[in-house]
């Protein structure tokens, strides 16, 4: 009898809730994570999978059950996390590190606080690294100086332009935020540390 529960329960919150989002348009806030990573990892494409799942999750209530009776804990953690596994996506990892390195510190900050504490940790700890870095780049903008590209009208970073050159008596800024009393100090200084080589 509480097998059927169990199946019932299960079935209920996530197959009937599932289609009954399907036909009135919205969205399931709520799932089994184990169950989206062995989804995914087998390659589900659409909703007909958890009718699939629900059958083969019934059938093994009824028939398998037993035979996990005695199965230690460690076992079964150790099946979750295998299919948890392929759900970390280590080139979307690199790609942070490679294009923002303050994006993977706030990437490893959530994921090492959701594995040494809690979900909310985790997520604390992203968001007061996002706030940092926010509080960073209002304070501390990125200035860079522009040079002209040759034959055209155009005027580029010359860290990423080689061929952009310094138009003679004249120091072209751009600062990548707006300007705040909070950060003019910062951007007058480096506004004269630029004008040595321009001089």
């Amino acid at each position: 009898m509480q097998i059927v529960l169990a199946f019932c329960y299960n079935f209920w919150n996530k197959d009937v809730k599932s289609y009954t989002n399907y036909i009135y348009n919205s969205t399931l806030i709520t799932g089994s994570f184990s169950r989206s990573a062995i989804n995914y990892m087998a390659g589900c494409k659409t909703a007909m999978s958890n009718i699939i799942i629900s059958c083969v999750v019934c059938l093994t209530l009824l028939v398998i059950t037993p035979l996990f009776k005695y199965t230690p804990n460690a076992i079964l953690a150790s099946i979750i996390i295998s299919a948890v596994l392929g759900l970390v996506d280590y080139e979307a990892m690199i790609l942070i590190w490679k294009t923002d390195k303050f994006d993977f510190i706030a990437c490893m900050g959530a994921f090492l606080g959701v594995i040494f504490s809690s979900i909310e940790i985790g997520l604390l700890v992203a968001v007061c690294i996002s706030f940092a870095k926010i509080f960073l780049q209002v304070t501390r903008p990125r200035i860079v100086v522009l040079g002209k590209i040759p034959r055209t009208t155009v005027y580029r970073n010359m860290e990423q332009y080689t061929e952009a050159t310094k138009v003679p008596g004249v120091l072209i800024v751009r600062v990548d935020s707006a300007i705040y009393f909070s950060n003019s100090n910062y951007i007058k200084e480096r506004y004269r540390s630029f004008l040595p080589s321009y001089n």
